[in-house]
């Protein structure tokens, strides 16, 4: 009944955070569309935007952000391939249980500053330092929402790789990540 219900959550936590990933990648065009725009608006009309450079900073942060989650989930962060690739799987589980509590752990203190971030930008009406001036507590809504989003993920993968521990087999063997891609 408990293994079941990891294993449900394991799945559960994957789906949103495979669908949040994808779906925030679908901003790299509007991304790239605004920095385009700027740049014709700023050498061909010889008219720059007050707008595009504080927009483009924001995209970019919420892509990077919101797409770290995801990345964790494909395993596209940096590892110390050297070390890692050469013992064996069950090490490589201590390794990443150790690795994922510390990132755990970090995610929590980010998540708190972001909510109180948050709430001294609504309070105080903080503002980019720019000619345009937006808003500043949408980004820390995200920031909260994407190391909520990490931190889902990594005790996820903690708990996937503490039951290979201990077990010896993967919590979630019909989640094969590499063909992942195969199946949209």
């Amino acid at each position: 009944m408990l293994l079941t219900a990891i294993r449900l959550y394991c799945l559960t936590v994957h789906r949103v955070v495979a669908f949040v990933g994808k779906s925030v990648s679908y901003a790299m065009p509007a991304l790239a569309f605004v920095v385009a725009f700027e740049v014709f608006s700023r050498y061909f009309l010889n008219k720059p935007t007050i707008w595009a450079y504080d927009l483009s900073l924001f995209m970019f942060g919420y892509i990077a952000a919101l797409g770290g989650a995801y990345a964790q989930q494909r395993r596209g962060h940096i590892n110390v391939d050297i070390l890692y690739n050469k013992v064996s799987p069950r090490i490589q589980s201590l390794f990443n249980v150790l690795s994922f509590a510390l990132g755990i752990f970090f995610l929590v203190i980010v998540f708190k500053m972001s909510i109180g971030k948050f709430e001294e930008a609504i309070e105080f009406n903080y503002r980019r330092q720019s000619e345009w001036a937006p808003q500043m507590h949408h980004y820390w809504v995200m920031m909260a929402v994407s190391s909520a989003l990490f931190i889902v993920q990594l005790s996820s993968d903690w708990l996937d790789d503490a039951y290979h521990l201990l077990t010896g087999k993967k919590l979630l063997p019909e989640l094969n990540l590499e063909n992942d891609e195969d199946n949209q």
